[in-house]
């Protein structure tokens, strides 16, 4: 894979469009990517993940993040454009996040979906292939053969994961190797051996629970009858190889005994049915004696009682033929009771409505109502028609009263209008006054406010310069006084520099050896070795003094580069303040402030202004055009008038005669109707009074007639002959009471048997009927005895039936735990059979990481001068850790071999920098050998001295050998006057830039 162009815009810290040429930094070999920090150096690198897989790495997708830049336009769409070569193919790879625009038509925002394109290089041009998501990613993924984790890792590099990665212990480290070589595979073996493991655990537990459930039951179903001495529980419990014998063994003794019981139990019923049927024999005898003798006792006491009620008889006789004649009789009375109360009601009703009747009428006749009812409806149907005259006649003064009012108000609006219209051209030159005096006022502030934001933005640059040249005035001094620090650390490093030269002698003689040659003169004699000179300088202190003098000049470089910085930025806020002073800027822009807020609250209202001018015109319109019907309007209302007045005069004149003496024509016709219901009231209750005595005089001849057919001699013995129903229907009653009492007690004198059974002694039923009871109840107890151990021993066969199949069923399920157990345990590193401890997925990476390990010791053995090795160990960890992803670095100085946490801060990144780069090309042959030719290296360098960092740059250097580019991030200021090739990321208020230098040219 090669990278060879890089486009974004919008994209995190790059406000606008921003190309980057790879194919021109990767000539070099190896480039560096530099820039102050929240540049967007790892901003680049994002953009490159972007591209291929649609998301930054995961470290920096922080939720609540966005991949668009803070200072775009809010019109510029965030998009990263990349194009590269992989799998021998030229593709270009455009993305567009999910995004906030604003709208083409009105104000707000809407959301724009995210968007995706590839196209492939071919000979006729560009080629697009895909504008899916899902495709495009797929189709990234297998030409790269890496996920983004593994991308991140191997191309990326990031080598402060890669340090961790070195003291981490075997779970961390298998964490991350999982990730990188996809051991998923093996890791879901050891989750299946496990869930296989523990279903089959539980499928045996559940075996041994229904086993022991069955022969709990069995030993309830048992009871009393098994010797609970060879009960197999509690001894044995779930998962205990011997239940099932145990179980069998029991179930056997029980259902044995049980059988024993059922066949003592049925002799014994035998026994005790015998006597019981005799028992029941001879109470059954004795309870029919009892009931004889009792029966020929009770009819003898209810034939005397029957002849007692003789003489009740005879009267209850009498009253019954009474009641039966009485009955003919009793609907003649109820008619001529009837007839009775409704002559009374209506001679009642008579005498009153003729107490209502004027004197002249208190004695008139039907025939005389009747003409007195017809002349009155006559004068009330004159009435009607003069009331609906009186009805008119109200109406028009109505309507003469609405006129007046009409008119009344009409001439107060016309007045109104005319005052209105007499003072419309003072009215309509005001507000039209007011319109152009708001139309000046907002010119006027337009004007305003096209040089106050100029002039505001000239007065915060002017502020910003002035703050600026105060910073720079302070390090300006701090710059002076480390420059002073920095002089006297050099000359105090040079001065113990020259005296430790002079004592020099001194040293060489104290590593003198007698009888071993001089290192200076060859000689094996030192007849007189130099003594060191009071106040020698040793190597220590000088080394010390050149630490100090670094550490000053350190400090003396850093803050040159800010007072150079806050230089350029006072040099850029002078730039857009311009010559004027910040006073004189304040002064303007207070002034165009006032000036521009009392020109835009004038123009605030030319709205107002020009509807309330409309609103007069439309008003005068309207009052013009109104004054006109209001003079057409009260013309019509005088000719109204006229015609009221005539027809309500013929109408008073027709209704003078219709009164007569009353107050109003409803008035005369209430007192008509009155009259009228009067009279008829009194007209129909004198025919009701005339109807209801007809009908009383013929109730009283039918019922005369009724009694002498009946038998009595008067109507008065009728009515005290009748009796009531229920009193008849009791009288009855007793009478058959009496006949069926004495058929019954005719019946019995016939019995012989009673006779016969009252001439022998009195009977015993009760002790009978004990001896009974006492039999019944121990045949009771035996047929239970006998049904309750028939029960048993069938219960007892079903259950070990039942427990049978239940240890037949788990026989298969513990052989297949016990083998799927042994494959969990080995997988899972749990087993005693692995002396490692090592689960499968971390057996499968301590080969990867052996790989590993071989590949960095090349790169390591160069970068540490041929001291250092990386090799793999699979010693087995103490206590509960897991082995098999140990790793040592081996020291060649010293041949010990020591864990790689133990590593110095520039030793750790040599180790991690060669294992990086050897887990690139591990992981790179993993997936089928896919060239890398491009790979970023962030920080790290700082640790490095110069010796060091020419070692590395070295090994990056020899990566050109297999045609690759590195990519080189860092602070580290030696770097840009070792590396040719460029690109540096320039931090500005208004977004970062990019810029390719070129053995110091800049483009």
């Amino acid at each position: 894979m090669r990278l060879h162009r890089l486009e974004v815009t919008a994209f995190g810290p790059f406000a606008e469009p921003q190309r980057i040429d790879f194919d021109a930094l990767s000539g070099a070999g190896i480039f560096l990517l530099h820039g102050p920090t929240g540049a967007g150096k790892t901003s680049v690198l994002d953009a490159v993940c972007y591209a291929l897989y649609g998301s930054v790495p995961g470290s920096r997708q922080a939720p609540g993040t966005t991949l668009r830049s803070d200072h775009a336009a809010p019109d510029t769409p965030t998009e990263v454009t990349l194009e590269l070569t992989v799998g021998g193919r030229r593709l270009e790879i455009t993305r567009r996040p999910e995004q906030d625009r604003p709208k083409k038509r009105g104000t707000g925002t809407t959301k724009d979906k995210a968007q995706s394109l590839l196209r492939e290089h071919t000979g006729e041009g560009w080629t697009g292939l895909s504008k899916s998501h899902q495709e495009i990613g797929e189709e990234i993924e297998q030409l790269l053969g890496m996920s983004r984790e593994q991308f991140c890792q191997v191309v990326l590099l990031p080598q402060g994961e890669f340090a961790q990665f070195l003291r981490a212990g075997a779970e961390a480290r298998g964490r991350l190797l999982g990730r990188l070589f996809d051991t998923r595979r093996f890791a879901a073996v050891e989750t299946l051996l496990a869930d296989r493991r523990r279903a089959a655990e539980a499928k045996v537990r559940t075996g041994d629970e229904k086993v022991l459930a069955a022969a709990q039951r069995l030993a309830q179903a048992a009871g009393d009858c098994a010797d609970l001495r060879a009960w197999p529980l509690p001894a044995h419990q779930p998962g205990d190889p011997g239940l099932a014998g145990a179980v069998r063994a029991w179930a056997a003794v029980a259902r044995c005994s049980a059988r024993e019981r059922l066949t003592v139990a049925e002799y014994a019923l035998a026994a005790v049915e015998g006597r019981h049927h005799a028992a029941r024999r001879a109470a059954e005898e004795a309870r029919e004696l009892d009931r004889l003798q009792r029966r020929h006792a009770e009819t003898a006491r209810r034939a005397a009682l029957l002849r007692a009620a003789g003489p009740e008889r005879e009267r209850v006789r009498d009253l019954l033929d009474r009641a039966r004649r009485g009955a003919l009789v009793a609907p003649a009375l109820e008619l001529r009771g009837a007839a009775g109360a409704a002559h009374l009601t209506a001679a009642h009703a008579e005498s009153l409505a003729r107490a209502a009747l004027p004197p002249a009428l208190a004695e008139a006749g039907t025939e005389q109502l009747a003409t007195v009812e017809q002349r009155l409806r006559e004068d009330l149907g004159a009435v009607g028609a003069a009331q609906r005259a009186e009805q008119r006649s109200a109406q028009i003064g109505r309507e003469r009263a609405t006129l007046e009012r009409e008119s009344r108000d009409a001439e107060e609006q016309h007045q109104e209008s005319a005052d209105w219209l007499a003072r419309w051209d003072a009215t309509r030159t005001a507000l039209q006054d007011r319109v152009d005096a708001a139309q000046q006022a907002a010119t006027l502030a337009e004007q305003l406010a096209g040089r106050l934001e100029p002039a505001r933005m000239q007065l915060t640059a002017a502020r910003r310069r002035d703050a600026l040249a105060a910073d720079a005035e302070a390090v300006r001094g701090e710059l002076l006084s480390v420059r002073e620090e920095s002089s006297a650390a050099r000359e105090r490093w040079l001065e113990l520099k020259e005296a430790r030269l002079r004592g020099i002698a001194a040293e060489l003689a104290a590593a003198l050896t007698a009888g071993e040659p001089c290192a200076v003169c060859g000689s094996a004699e030192h007849p007189a070795p130099a003594r060191p000179a009071p106040g020698h300088v040793d190597r220590a202190a000088e080394d010390a003094a050149h630490v100090r003098f670094e550490e000053a000049e350190e400090r003396r470089a850093a803050v040159e580069s800010r007072l150079a910085a806050v230089r350029r930025a006072e040099a850029e806020a002078a730039s857009a303040a311009g010559a004027s002073g910040t006073d004189e800027l304040l002064a303007l822009t207070a002034d165009l402030s006032a000036r521009h807020a009392a020109a835009h609250a004038d123009a605030a209202g030319l709205h107002t202004a020009r509807e309330r001018l409309a609103r007069a015109e439309r008003e005068h319109d309207a009052r013009s055009s109104d004054r006109l019907e209001a003079e057409r309007r009260a013309a019509a209302r005088a000719s109204r008038r006229e015609a009221l007045d005539r027809e309500q005069a013929s109408l008073e004149a027709e209704l003078v005669l219709v009164r007569g003496d009353s107050p109003s024509v409803a008035a005369r016709a209430r007192t008509l109707e009155d009259r009228i219901r009067m009279v008829t009231g009194a007209a129909a209750s004198l025919r009701r009074a005339e109807v209801t005595a007809a009908r009383l005089k013929e109730a009283d001849d039918q019922l005369a007639d009724a009694a002498f057919k009946a038998g009595f001699d008067t109507v008065e013995a009728a009515a005290d002959a009748v009796l009531p129903e229920y009193e008849r229907t009791a009288l009855q009653h007793r009478t058959d009471t009496w006949q069926a009492e004495e058929a019954m007690l005719a019946e019995r004198a016939a019995e012989g048997d009673t006779a016969a059974a009252a001439a022998l002694p009195p009977a015993d039923p009760h002790t009978a009927e004990a001896a009974e009871a006492r039999a019944a109840a121990r045949l009771r107890a035996a047929s239970s005895a006998v049904d309750a151990a028939r029960v048993r021993c069938a219960e007892l066969d079903r259950l070990s039936r039942r427990a049978e199949q239940e240890l037949r069923a788990l026989g298969p399920l513990r052989e297949a735990y016990e083998r799927v157990a042994r494959l969990a345990g080995l997988t899972a590193g749990t087993s005693a059979d692995n002396e490692r401890k090592m689960r499968l997925e971390a057996y499968v990476l301590a080969a990867r990481l052996e790989q590993v390990a071989a590949a960095a010791t090349v790169r390591l053995l160069r970068m540490s001068g041929g001291r250092y090795t990386l090799v793999h160990s699979d010693a087995r960890a103490s206590g509960r850790g897991r082995s098999g992803l140990g790793l040592h670095v081996v020291d060649a100085w010293t041949g010990s071999e020591r864990d790689t946490a133990t590593l110095s801060g520039g030793e750790t990144f040599f180790a991690s920098l060669a294992l990086a780069l050897g887990l690139a090309d591990v992981v790179t042959d993993e997936a089928g050998g896919m060239r890398l030719d491009t790979l970023f290296i962030d920080e790290g360098f700082g640790s490095l001295d110069d010796q060091a960092l020419d070692e590395v740059l070295d090994v990056l250097d020899s990566l050109r050998e297999r045609d690759r580019s590195v990519g080189i991030v860092s602070h580290v200021g030696d770097l840009r006057t070792r590396v040719q090739a460029q690109l540096e990321i320039v931090k500005q208020r208004g977004g970062s830039v990019v810029r390719h230098r070129t053995a110091g040219v800049t483009d």
